[in-house]
């Protein structure tokens, strides 16, 4: 007879309890185990760290945290929205909300921490909100609809991000801190100093080392307003409550667990309890060291800790590192090591400059050890700073804080770190494993770096070996970045002349290759304006370098016939404009196909219908969609605020606009784009290329998404933008991406590659860093200014209709090949079956 498997109960699914999860089956242990989830949210487990992304346009969907198929896969019984209400130690079960035992011989306490509201006066009345949930979150977005003003009470982490939502949400916003600066656990009197002067500076208002001392309620028994401990009252519609959180331990309790005097449940260097079947892990849990971490990386290791104890393999944990780097309302923050400065006698080596908002603070011992820091305003040296932290630096620490152009420079870079340093302490992952990958996806895969904050990710670009022949091909040694500047600068406009100028010696005086011709000639069209060359793709030499949907202007399909795809910018579309359409199909029998990009596919045309398909619809008023070039093909709306009782700005009217400006624009590869009128994102903004998502104050720009094979979402660049600032950033964004990326890489590829990754976009189009911004407006200028309709152009032209014929010596036969048989009352194409020896092959 076969024994039962053990059984583990695991009691919560945040983070943590993911990453328990995670771990056993790494370890093989959800082959050997039975695992019951208990889970008190309606959702399995989600990004906390990233919660304030559901403001910017993120859904819970996006936040998840349990990868499709997991728990089917592993045979993992997640009961959500069903949580732990009584452990039975002694007949080791636990009793669920809906009335289910479950037996256990393992117990997994992973129940996280509960939000710590003051005990004032109010507090219970309607509009008052923790922030701590994605239901928390829809709460708040709900209730803030109608109202002006809000107010947190907490000025730590999660406070400034709930601070920053409430006036993403276009509330009036002010923040109430107890203690005498903000994030007092992270950051010192002089970063709290410049922290503050730049959090005012982006509208909010600040009251520190003052409380609450009472939430005032209006005759409807709604929040009106605060008192505070200063005598002060303050006028706000929604309190959010973010004043720290306490351990999650009341269920250990009942059940007589050891827990600590102020609360958390007593764990020993393996998370084991007081009884040896139960663990607790992550913020539930009480650490040797005294400590219970608030932060995901000491979790994480927790989650590991017991999952090896379980197999009998050894591992301690017996204290964490509590660094951290957030991105607070726009602001770099870190802090490292001792930041505070408390071992006895450290010094300080500090940098500020109240101008800039950059505040930096290097803790060292008296003989040059490293012993930790905190960074306000400018954090990019905080992935190099926190592995030194218990050494002493290779260079001066003052050289440490300078910023760039003042005092000497300094050549330090990863490859100074000794193999054992921490790179990824969300998952503890060092240099030496690191330095094992050859790409940044390997990286993840391998070993997780950088699957947690990110905040390692440009270091470990920095790791990573360098490709030896960077060439475009065979027959250029250059990049396709740096032939961009080849063609800008030196104003070339062929082939012929770039080749044998630039190209490989053997290559020159020859024809090139299939893939430099492509890309060269992507090159001069995106240039063209800028250039004085004649923006046609098929004019002279050109016409031999497209590929070959660029040849007719239309998109090859399998049967040899041609798919026509007119613009429809936004997806906006007259009655009369449709009937166009539908007329087209009908008299030259196209197959129609509503497509994901909110615009009409006309399939089966062959290369002789094309030229008179384009003549009824450019005389009614259509152009080309470009669906055939590495170029922009839409921007997607929903209907936004002239529809929609959820809409808060013209996302149809922006749609429009940005889709009718980058017509035409050649790139590396294609381009798509979307508006969406608010923040519940229905045109699916972060899926684009370039996304734009409607706020109360104006639009927040995202970049770098992609859908298809591979998806990314796409990351904010930049929020509440005027209909200006806004085209401004997407001509620098647009122009930088094309100046720069590969051959046929996507802005997702091209962004996740670029060192500095999207801070360094951030410097380089919005603070204008390289100072090229100027000369990016200048060439999207110039295209603009310079757009022609690749149709109309062909149509006004005897000698460009010349090219298209099926046959060159019998110009009006049609390809015999090319033959459609019906289906649901359209056509498709009628493939030859070639059989062999009677067999179909």
């Amino acid at each position: 007879m076969t024994e039962p498997l053990p059984t583990i109960v695991l009691i919560g699914h945040g983070m943590v309890g993911q990453r328990y999860l995670e771990a056993l089956a790494e370890r093989g242990a959800t082959a050997t185990h039975r695992i019951t989830v208990l889970c008190e949210e309606p959702r399995p487990a989600y990004d906390r760290v990233h919660l304030t992304s559901y403001f910017s346009g993120s859904t819970p969907e996006d936040l998840s945290m349990t990868p499709a198929g997991f728990m089917d896969e592993h045979g993992i019984a997640l009961h959500l929205d069903d949580p732990a209400e009584h452990i039975d130690r002694a007949a080791r079960t636990v009793t669920s909300r809906s009335g289910q035992v479950f037996p256990y011989d393992v117990l997994v306490l992973a129940t996280g921490s509960y939000p710590f509201v003051p005990p004032v006066p109010g507090k219970d009345a309607a509009g008052c909100f923790v922030y701590r949930t994605i239901e928390d979150l829809l709460a708040i977005e709900e209730y803030a609809k109608d109202k002006s003003a809000g107010a947190v009470v907490g000025g730590g982490l999660l406070g400034l991000e709930a601070a920053g939502a409430l006036q993403g949400l276009g509330l009036a916003t002010r923040v109430v801190e107890f203690a005498p600066r903000l994030m007092p656990v992270q950051v010192d009197e002089g970063g709290g100093a410049a922290l503050l002067r730049t959090i005012e500076s982006m509208g909010l208002t600040v009251h520190t080392g003052v409380g609450t001392q009472e939430v005032v309620t209006g005759e409807d028994g709604r929040v009106s307003g605060m008192r505070l401990s200063d005598g002060s009252t303050v006028d706000t519609d929604l309190v959010v409550f973010s004043a720290g959180v306490r351990p999650r331990d009341q269920l250990a309790r009942d059940a007589g667990l050891e827990v600590g005097e102020r609360g958390g449940i007593t764990v020993d260097a393996r998370c084991r309890t007081s009884d040896p079947h139960v663990y607790a892990i992550g913020e539930c849990a009480l650490a040797v060291d005294g400590r219970v971490y608030g932060l995901v990386a000491p979790g994480y290791e927790m989650a590991e800790t017991a999952a090896d104890d379980l197999l009998g393999r050894e591992k301690e944990f017996t204290g964490a590192d509590l660094s951290t780097k957030l991105k607070l309302l726009g602001v770099d923050v870190a802090s490292f090591g001792d930041a505070h400065g408390t071992t006895p006698d450290s010094l300080d080596v500090v940098w500020s400059d109240s101008r800039s908002g950059v505040y930096k603070k290097l803790v060292v011992s008296p003989d040059g050890v490293l012993l930790g820091g905190v960074l306000v305003g400018d954090a990019d040296s905080y992935g190099l700073l926190r592995p030194l932290t218990g050494s002493v630096p290779p260079v001066a620490p003052e050289q440490l804080v300078l910023p760039a152009g003042v005092g000497a420079p300094v050549a330090l870079g990863p490859s100074a770190l000794p193999d054992d340093a921490v790179i990824c302490s969300c998952h503890n992952v060092t240099k030496k494993a690191i330095t094992a990958c050859a790409t940044l996806p390997e990286v993840k895969k391998c070993t997780k770096a950088g699957t947690g904050c990110g905040s390692c990710i440009k270091v470990i670009g920095q790791l990573l070996p360098a490709a030896a022949d960077k060439g475009l091909c065979g027959c250029f040694p250059y990049t396709r970045a740096e032939l961009y500047e080849i063609v800008r600068t030196r104003r070339l406009t062929s082939y012929e002349q770039i080749l044998d100028g630039h190209g490989r010696p053997e290559a020159r005086g020859g024809d090139g290759c299939e893939i430099c011709k492509p890309a060269v000639g992507s090159i001069i069209a995106s240039l063209a304006a800028t250039l004085g060359a004649s923006g046609y793709v098929l004019d002279g030499e050109q016409a031999a370098l497209q590929d070959t949907n660029d040849h007719f202007l239309a998109n090859m399909q399998r049967n040899g016939s041609y798919s026509v795809v007119p613009r429809i910018p936004g997806g906006e579309i007259t009655p009369d404009k449709l009937i166009v359409i539908g007329e087209v199909a009908r008299d030259f029998g196209l197959y129609t196909k509503i497509t994901g990009g909110q615009r009409i596919d006309l399939f089966g045309a062959s290369v002789d219908q094309l030229p008179r398909i384009w003549a009824r619809l450019v005389d009614a008023g259509f152009e080309s969609g470009h669906a055939y070039g590495k170029a922009l093909r839409t921007v997607k709306s929903c209907v936004g605020q002239t529809w929609c009782r959820y809409g808060v700005q013209d996302s149809v009217r922006m749609a429009i606009d940005l889709e009718l400006r980058y017509r035409g624009l050649r790139a590396p590869h294609k381009l798509k784009s979307a508006v969406s009128g608010c923040a519940r994102e229905c045109a699916e903004a972060q899926s684009k290329d370039f996304g734009i998502i409607a706020t109360a104050s104006g639009w927040n720009l995202y970049v770098g998404g992609n859908g298809g094979a591979t998806p990314r979402h796409a990351d904010l660049l930049a929020q509440d933008l005027s209909d200006a600032e806004l085209v401004r950033l997407i001509d620098r964004f647009l122009m930088f991406y094309i100046r720069t990326a590969d051959r046929l890489e996507r802005t997702s590829t091209w962004l996740e590659r670029l060192e500095g990754g999207l801070e360094h976009l951030r410097d380089v189009i919005v603070h204008d860093s390289l100072g090229l911004c100027a000369e990016l407006e200048s060439l999207m200028a110039d295209h603009v200014a310079n757009y022609r309709d690749e149709w109309a152009e062909t149509l006004q032209d005897p000698e460009r209709l010349r090219r298209f014929v099926s046959f060159v010596n019998a110009p009006g036969a049609p390809d015999p090949t090319v033959k459609f048989v019906p289906e649901r009352d359209q056509v498709k194409p009628d493939l030859a079956v070639l059989t062999i020896g009677g067999a179909v092959r």
